[in-house]
């Protein structure tokens, strides 16, 4: 029977258990993300200038994409990296990175999975990134289930050593982990023979969409591994394009209803391809967002 007492108790306990961790029960929607390979030509050109107008758009948080290869943050150190997003009013949880089992120009490349990832580490940690995500695999590393079950294992070590930085690690998905090899999905694969706890996801919609996939049903299959997910919309068109969010076919209401299920912490708009200037686009899927989804 529960007494007033006890029921006190537990409301207690569970006030307390919210304040500790905001983000158990549902993921902070005062966050609105965006990749910055959305905007990459800016970035190269001007990294102060398109971060200060990604701010101003209404973006206050970002997702990194040039790490790898020159262990740089858009040219910058971690320590200037951080003090520039410190200024423009941003923060960085999350950022991508490649496996590094591909070779550039007959070298490994470093700041990757495979090559100087104990750096990669410490120097996220540093600019206060929370996920680092595993951002594609190429041609040639990808290969036969069973390359997708040591891929799953250099992920696990590679998780390993992030979680000692009280980081996790994630993989973002494209639609060729959905193409059936000796009738299974390596896509399932990289999720059976990853840890759960080392190992978690970043589902990008329009990929998963693209596919055919129903990424309800695989945060039912697997629920809490998808704390971050890439917004983005597929047009109507008969390629299945890009199109800003809210401009093409994806329900994201239908899926944002099922964020607790998927374990989302941080999501993040992104259009590789943008009929015009991306920001114009960006302000555009902000705006929908803000007044569909958030």
């Amino acid at each position: 029977m529960t007494t007033r007492r006890s029921f006190l108790k537990t409301s207690a306990l569970l006030s307390a258990g919210l304040l500790a961790a905001p983000n158990l029960f549902a993921y902070d929607k005062k966050y609105i993300g965006l990749q910055l390979y959305t905007i990459r030509d800016a970035m190269a050109k001007d990294p102060a200038a398109s971060l200060a107008k990604v701010a101003q758009v209404g973006y206050n948080s970002v997702e990194g994409a040039t790490y790898t290869g020159n262990e740089l943050f858009y040219g910058m150190d971690a320590k200037a990296f951080k003090a520039l997003l410190k200024q423009s009013g941003l923060i960085m949880p999350s950022a991508h990175y490649r496996l590094g089992e591909e070779l550039v120009n007959g070298a490994s490349q470093k700041g990757t999975i495979l090559n100087d990832w104990e750096k990669a580490v410490a120097d996220a940690a540093e600019v206060g990134i929370k996920y680092m995500v595993c951002a594609y695999l190429s041609q040639p590393e990808r290969g036969s289930l069973d390359h997708y079950k040591k891929v799953a294992d250099d992920f696990n070590k590679a998780g390993e050593t992030c979680k000692k930085a009280g980081i996790q690690l994630c993989y973002h998905n494209h639609d060729f982990e959905f193409i059936q090899e000796d009738g299974k999905f390596p896509y399932e694969t990289i999720l059976k023979n990853t840890d759960k706890n080392l190992v978690k996801f970043e589902m990008d919609l329009y990929w998963i969409t693209k596919a055919n996939q129903d990424p309800i049903a695989l945060f039912n299959e697997n629920p809490g591994r998808f704390p971050l997910w890439h917004v983005k919309d597929l047009d109507k068109t008969p390629e299945r394009n890009f199109t800003e969010v809210g401009n093409g076919i994806i329900d994201f209401k239908k899926i944002f209803a099922q964020s607790k299920k998927a374990g989302l912490q941080y999501f993040f708009v992104e259009q590789d391809k943008c009929p015009g200037d991306p920001f114009d686009s960006i302000t555009q899927s902000i705006t929908y967002i803000k007044k569909n989804l958030v």
